[in-house]
């Protein structure tokens, strides 16, 4: 009897390890008393809660105040307007630009380079070509769009992956 309880205990003990192999491995948990006085004093409105905060969402908030405590008055000039135009958007378009930053955040850092050539190349332009560009844009089918994106990789020399269309394709 004691063997089987054993037995049952040892498969116990492997299925929980191999499903906490599995499981990402979540931050470690950030104590207040660890930070500097500058990241505390910045963070001072979560300071009641700050043990009841996930591990991840600690983590985020001293990396954040980290990087603030690092900036130039302009930097933070910028940031601070940055996130007023941020809070002023509806929650429909703050959701739609979450998805375009986690669809970036997938490929690869070729592809990220790409993206972010292509926007510098396209924030030279001058105000009325991005205007007809953009327009071109909107007015095309999905399957204009992803013909016009593989003319302009093949410009570049570049592969492309196909993504799925976002909520502006749909009904196209």
């Amino acid at each position: 009897m004691k063997r089987r309880h054993t037995l049952w205990l040892a498969m116990l003990l492997t299925a929980a390890a191999s499903a906490w192999a599995q499981e990402p491995a979540s931050p470690p948990a950030v104590n207040w008393s660890s930070m500097s006085p500058e990241q505390q004093k910045l963070l001072e409105s979560f300071h009641g809660k700050w043990d009841s905060l996930p591990p991840a969402r600690q983590q985020a908030l001293s990396n954040g105040a980290s990087r603030w405590s690092q900036m130039t008055p302009e930097q933070r000039s910028g940031a601070r307007d940055r996130f007023q135009r941020w809070q002023q958007l509806p929650p429909q378009q703050q959701s739609l630009i979450r998805q375009r930053w986690q669809r970036f955040q997938q490929l690869s850092p070729e592809e990220q380079q790409s993206v972010r050539q292509n926007f510098r190349a396209f924030s030279g332009l001058p105000p009325e070509q991005r205007a007809r560009l953009r327009e071109r844009w909107l007015n095309a089918t999905p399957q204009q769009r992803h013909q016009m994106l593989l003319n302009q990789r093949a410009r570049r020399g570049l592969s492309f992956r196909r993504f799925p269309s976002g909520p502006q394709d749909r009904g196209r």
